[in-house]
Order: structure tokens, then C-alpha cells, then sequence
């Protein structure tokens, strides 16, 4: 069975400060006609405050004030936008070093990353950073955005040179699908529309290959997964045997009469039926809500996770994985932490700092100190309970998990499990 994944892509941009990242956001959200009529004469009236005599398209993504006093942008914005082929979700990340946490939210649930540079620098440190981000967190594809073309007179060695830089970075990093685009976002050279001032480019423009990209993974080629998040009891006398299991499909497609196991229990039975908001139905597929009911009354509750009987998530007690620290809370062994996986949430500890990723060189080194903001590390996690955790490079949603601070609540880090020998340990 095979089912087409809905031709919509998610992809988040990332760059370091005033390489003109939101301006090309601007761009292709004014070339593709995707702006409302009022709120481009709200950014022409925007310019004209600022004494700019051409309309300000960074101003279409900086909407907070901050961002536009300080000319650099500071949070995560979503824009959702539409052509003829294809549907958008766009996470307009920050770039600037202080706010890379920011771009690992945008970046979590994208397929493809859109990274700038100037073309006057090339590839710098915020680059290397935000490509070895974007390739830990599984994104399948990168481009890179190389903008203000204009600047360099439109210099196609230049370019190559940027190109080439690129393409080694992205293969150190196992990134099988990068592709670098000349851009100008300022006068939209290859952003939706061919530039002429650049004949010697012969690839896509950024749109082009936005179309184009494949997207969504095939649902039939995964192994199902479906976290309980809520147990349905209804308290009507006429329905005291329903029971169910609502939550969303993780991964995969769930069928009436699949064999299941609940994990980490270890208990087997078989869907009996499907709910969906509209009725029953014979299967649901990865990012759908239903409410699965089954044949056999289980002890099952929140936090629980229904897997494929032949290929369940393994069970662990012990979690070795690549984490990006997201909070000023510094991270080393000893750390008593909770783990947030899917709808279950568990005591941990932190039983060894492993390695941190050197940036500069794209290596790991080895780190025995505690973590801090916006390093990248690999930590062993000692769980309290046992718990099912998929292989990040296989399963994403599944795979993946967040350290929580149990004093306050707040998130410390983003982690991506491994089963096997980590990125940053080969």
C-alpha cells in the first residue's frame, strides 16, 4: 500500500546576522503574491518611517518591534504561503549566535533547511554551526541561499568558491542533498524569477527547487507508532465496556485487524476499530488524531506507546544520544533531569558528558565538563523507568525527546536517541 504524502513542505531558514535572510523571507512571500494588499502598504509606510525610499521587505517577517529596532530578527516567525505546485510552512528562524536554541525549534519539524551567507563572507562560523544543527536534527535536505550577489558584481568564482566550501561542510556531515543557489534577495536575481546578471548559473531558482524537492515520507515504508495520550472511559451505562486509546499516529498506518504491542509492557492485541473525528474508519496514517479501540481489555494509560508488533520501538533504561542545549542552565553529569518522550515524561540522570561538537573543525571532542547554551553534545542518560525509544535517524518523532528542568519546568535541551555509534562519535 502505498499513499502520496501531501505535496506540502515545511522548511526553515537559518543565517548569521545581516546576511539578509529575512529580506529574501520578504522576497519570496511579495513574488510569490502571497501578501495580503494592506499589510504591504503597512511595510511601505514602515519604510518611508525609516527613511528608505524602497519598501523594506525584511519588514514582512521582523514584525515584533524589537526585531525592527535592532534590525536583526529574535524569534521563530511561521508563514504559510501557496503557488500552483505547492504548499508551504516556513519557520523564518534567528541568526544570531545568542538565539541558535530559537533555530533548533524552527528547525525540528522542517524537511528542508534554507541557509544564507553573504556572499562578501562566504561561509562562517554561524554557518557550520546552523549546518551541523540542521543535519543532526535529520533534515533531509539544505540549500544554501548564497545572497547579495550584487554586492560581488555577480562573481561566479566567487560563488564556486562558496559552493565548493559548502558542499565539503555538508558531506562531513553525511548531507547527501545540498544544493547551492546565487541569490539577491534585494533585487529578487534567482529568488522566484531567473536573473539575467547571472547567465552563468544554470541550476534552479530558489522557488524552482522549493517546487520540486520531494517531500513527506511514504507512511507504508515505516513502522507504526502511536503514543497514548488520553484513555477514553465514557461514563454512559450504555456504552461501560468502551474504551479506547486517543492520541495521533506518530509514524506509519494503523489498520483494523493489525496486531499490536504495548510498550513497554510487552502486552499484544489487535485493533478492533478506529475512530475519527467524522466516524470509523479502516486505517489511519502518520499526523492523523483518532482513537484506536482494542480487542483485548490491557492496563494501559497515558504515556504508553502502540507499535507495530513484528517492529516495536526497542526498550531501554539507559539513553545515549546528540542533544542541543536551549537553555542558559548549564548540563553535566550528576544532573538529575526529566525526559520528555512522546506523552510520557520520566526521572533521568545524567551518567557521563561524552563529547562536544567542535564547530570550527565539525569534530567531536571529548568533554568531560558540563554543557552549555547552544553546544552541541553526547550525553548517556540513566532513565528511571523503561522506556521505548526508536533510533532518531529512523524515526524522528519517535526518536526524539526533551530534557526538562524538574525545578521549574522549563526545557534544557533537545535530544536525538541513538542506538548505535553517534555522529558525533565517529
Amino acid at each position: 500500500m502505498s499513499i502520496n504524502p501531501q505535496e506540502l513542505l515545511r522548511f526553515a531558514t537559518a543565517g548569521s546576522v545581516d546576511d539578509g535572510k529575512s529580506t529574501l523571507v520578504g522576497r519570496i512571500l511579495h513574488d510569490t503574491k502571497s501578501v495580503l494588499v494592506d499589510t504591504l502598504a503597512s511595510v511601505e509606510r514602515a519604510s518611508r518611517a525609516k527613511g528608505l525610499t524602497a519598501t523594506d521587505l525584511a519588514l514582512l517577517t521582523d514584525g515584533l518591534r524589537a526585531e525592527r529596532e535592532q534590525g536583526i530578527t529574535i524569534d521563530v516567525a511561521y508563514r504559510y504561503f501557496s503557488t500552483r505546485n505547492r504548499s508551504f510552512i516556513l519557520a523564518d528562524t534567528p541568526g544570531h549566535v545568542q538565539y541558535t536554541r530559537n533555530m533548533v525549534t524552527g528547525a525540528s519539524t522542517a524537511e528542508l533547511a534554507l541557509v544564507l551567507v553573504d556572499a562578501r563572507h562566504g561561509v562562517v562560523e554561524q554557518t557550520r554551526r546552523h549546518v551541523a544543527i540542521v543535519a543532526l536534527l535529520g533534515v533531509r535536505h539544505i540549500v544554501l541561499a548564497v545572497n547579495k550577489m550584487d554586492l560581488i558584481n555577480y562573481d561566479a568564482h566567487r560563488f564556486a568558491e562558496i559552493e565548493g566550501r559548502f558542499s565539503e561542510i555538508a558531506a562531513a556531515l553525511g548531507v547527501t542533498d545540498a544544493l547551492a543557489i546565487p541569490v539577491s534577495a534585494l533585487d529578487g536575481d534567482n529568488v522566484v524569477d531567473r536573473s539575467e546578471r547571472m547567465p552563468w548559473y544554470i541550476g534552479p531558482t530558489l522557488l524552482e527547487h522549493l517546487e520540486k524537492v520531494p517531500v513527506g515520507q511514504d507512511p507504508a515504508d515505516e513502522p507504526m507508532r502511536f503514543p497514548v495520550q488520553y484513555v477514553i472511559r465514557p461514563r454512559s451505562d450504555v456504552h461501560h465496556d468502551y474504551r479506547a486509546y486517543a492520541g495521533k499516529v506518530a509514524h506509519g498506518i494503523v489498520r483494523v485487524g493489525d496486531e499490536v504491542v504495548i510498550q513497554p509492557i510487552g502486552h499484544r492485541s489487535t485493533i478492533l476499530a478506529i475512530d475519527g473525528l467524522s466516524g470509523p474508519l479502516e486505517f489511519a496514517v502518520a499526523s492523523q488524531s483518532v482513537s484506536l479501540r482494542l480487542a483485548d481489555d490491557l492496563d494501559i494509560s497515558r504515556g504508553d506507546l502502540i507499535s507495530t508488533a513484528g517492529d516495536s520501538a526497542p526498550i531501554i533504561q539507559e539513553l545515549t544520544a546528540d542533544i542541543c542545549m536551549l537553555s542558559d542552565r548549564s548540563l553535566g553529569a550528576g544532573d538529575r533531569v526529566l525526559v520528555q518522550h512522546g506523552t510520557r515524561t520520566i526521572a533521568a540522570r545524567v551518567s557521563e558528558v561524552i563529547a562536544r561538537l567542535d564547530v570550527g573543525t565539525l569534530r567531536p571532542v571529548e568533554f568531560a565538563a558540563p554543557l552549555a547554551l547552544n553546544d552541541i553534545g553526547l550525553v548517556r542518560l540513566e532513565l528511571s523507568q523503561l522506556l521505548p525509544v526508536d533510533n532518531y535517524a529512523r524515526l524522528r518523532r519517535t526518536g526524539s525527546f526533551l530534557l526538562i528542568d524538574s525545578s521549574d519546568g522549563s526545557t534544557i535541551a533537545a535530544g536525538m536517541s541513538i542506538t548505535a555509534a553517534s555522529e558525533l562519535a565517529s
